[in-house]
């Protein structure tokens, strides 16, 4: 009686462990609208008669991968039509060197691909990001045409509203959102150098 008591235990908290993971990881991220326009205070440039897509990033955190993983097959299709800007945030009072992750390797490696320091937030707040991951794609003359998540679940490569509906805007076809929710860590998480999101 008492080894059956121990089993059902024992199921019970990998149950419940699993059931927890799988809460975590279908949770979005928190998410605002982004600017309905190119804002003016950004630095980034866009080239004229180009749209320009922005993901914003945090290095550190491991839910990324899956939206470069997204962001390249993105690319395999509309590379020539897109201005692509890849994000790390820098958080204050940490060294350059700490964005240097192997998620930046990841990005560097994506052809067509600007991947920049973001120090202390600055583009990201332009853009109003608060999850990693986030993309925003402005038109030629600088309109918002989609703000979100380019992932169905934290980590998760593989066939997602966010990237069909992205898609659907680069093809010029109508969609039923211009947003979708933002799977990854918070871009704005108190940490030091040595602190995982």
């Amino acid at each position: 009686m008492k080894a059956a008591s121990i089993v059902l235990l024992w199921l019970l908290l990998v149950s419940g462990g699993m059931f927890s993971l799988q809460a975590y990881k279908s949770t979005a991220g928190e998410q605002v609208p982004a600017p309905s326009s190119w804002p003016a205070g950004s630095g980034l440039q866009r080239v004229a008669g180009l749209k320009t897509l922005v993901m914003m990033s945090h290095p550190k955190c491991p839910c990324t991968r899956a939206s470069l993983a997204e962001l390249e097959t993105l690319l395999s299709q509309y590379r020539e039509r897109l201005t692509v800007y890849v994000l790390f945030v820098q958080p204050k009072d940490v060294p350059y060197e700490w964005t240097r992750t192997d998620l930046w390797q990841t990005a560097s490696h994506i052809g067509g691909v600007h991947v920049l320091v973001d120090d202390d937030s600055r583009e990201a707040d332009q853009f109003k990001g608060l999850t990693s991951g986030q993309v925003v794609l402005y038109d030629a003359d600088g309109r918002l045409e989609f703000n979100g998540g380019i992932t169905g679940a934290r980590g998760h490569v593989g066939d997602n509203f966010g990237l069909k509906r992205i898609l659907a805007v680069l093809r010029g076809e109508k969609t039923d959102r211009a947003d979708s929710p933002v799977f990854g860590c918070p871009l704005h998480a108190e940490q030091d150098a040595s602190a995982k999101p």
